[in-house]
């Protein structure tokens, strides 16, 4: 068993929802994600979407629950010793494969070791074991001071509802509708006029409609400036539901540059330009709109890049004319729009 100590801290995470092309619905989920030697954890595992236990919708007793497990005060859901530390996005069913591992005390210290996927309760270490990964010594107050804080401080969910500002109700209403299907509230108005301080301190994203004048927009960032609260504006790039949950989605990301895997995309003619941080899975889609105003979105690329900067070669029929290409990795989703 190693004897050096490894840092541990907690970070705000985000599993990025959309409408993917197919019709399939990607949830939105807040949690907060384990932070080892500086690093989220989630980072080390690069082909995997899941999130932690510790997430933000989850009901206060169970989340409780969650955080006394990790400190050892309960007793451990699966035999051996073994915790889940993160689990399917979509409905947290052991049966659809989790990261596990064991957790002991050594005196005042920590250890995680034994990391394992599995889907059923017990784990097979030799077939599905993590090797290379751990073992984790953390200092016992550091610990308990980072999970102490989940319990004693404010939520550490992030403002999930977004402010739509527009004429054209019909497409704003489908926005609205897009975004509540992948668990983000959204309201329409056509301004922030006599809207309360209290209510406008609910939103974490506005998104502007195309029709709204620049002076309409100035006056709805001086009412949320004037409430104490910075957010992000969105001006939407094309009248494509899924575009604009992309949008959005983007937005609301509001983690440190140095916690994201997904850092930039661009797009220009025949290629686009991805920068990862980390081993993950990337997916690019493109949107367009054909001269007859017809939307059309089809899937490019889907494959593990290594961190870097990569070239990505793209279909010229799927970026004709007036297009878009979305980037997509479990935690973050970039838009831009395709240069000529």
């Amino acid at each position: 068993m190693s004897g050096e100590y490894t840092s541990f801290g907690l970070a705000p995470a985000t599993r990025a929802g959309g409408l993917l092309a197919g019709g399939d619905v990607q949830v939105h989920r807040d949690f907060v994600d384990f932070v080892v030697d500086g690093r989220p954890l989630l980072f080390r595992l690069s082909d995997l979407d899941a999130v932690s236990p510790l997430a933000s919708d989850v009901p206060p007793t169970l989340f409780t629950a969650q955080v006394r497990g990790l400190l050892l005060e309960t007793e451990a859901p699966l035999p051996a010793g073994r915790y889940v530390l993160y689990g399917c996005p979509e409905c947290e069913d052991l049966a659809c494969g989790a990261v596990t591992a064991v957790i002991e005390r050594d005196g005042e210290d920590y250890i995680w070791r034994d990391f394992a996927w599995q889907t059923d309760v017990h784990a097979d270490l030799e077939l599905n074991g993590y090797h290379g990964m751990g073992p984790f010594r953390f200092r016992g107050a550091e610990y308990r001071a980072a999970l102490d804080a989940l319990l004693n401080g404010p939520s550490t969910g992030a403002r999930r509802r977004v402010l739509l500002i527009g004429a054209r109700v019909a497409l704003l209403a489908r926005l609205a509708a897009a975004l509540r299907t992948i668990g983000i509230g959204a309201d329409i108005a056509q301004d922030t006029e006599d809207v309360p301080a209290d209510e406008l301190r609910a939103y974490g994203a506005v998104v502007f409609g195309r029709s709204v004048g620049a002076g309409e927009r100035d006056a709805v960032r001086r009412a949320f400036t004037a409430a104490g609260v910075d957010v992000p504006y969105v001006d939407g790039l094309a009248p494509i539901v899924p575009l604009l949950v992309a949008q959005t989605e983007q937005a609301l990301d509001r983690s440190a540059p140095g916690r994201r895997r997904l850092t930039a995309l661009t797009a220009a003619g025949d290629r686009a330009e991805v920068v990862v941080t980390s081993s993950c899975r990337v997916r690019l889609t493109a949107h367009r709109i054909d001269r007859l105003s017809r939307t059309h979105v089809q899937d490019l690329f889907d494959a593990v890049l290594e961190p870097g900067r990569h070239l990505v070669p793209l279909d010229a029929g799927a970026t004709k004319g007036r297009s878009f290409l979305v980037a997509r990795t479990g935690g973050s989703v970039l838009v831009t729009a395709v240069g000529r």
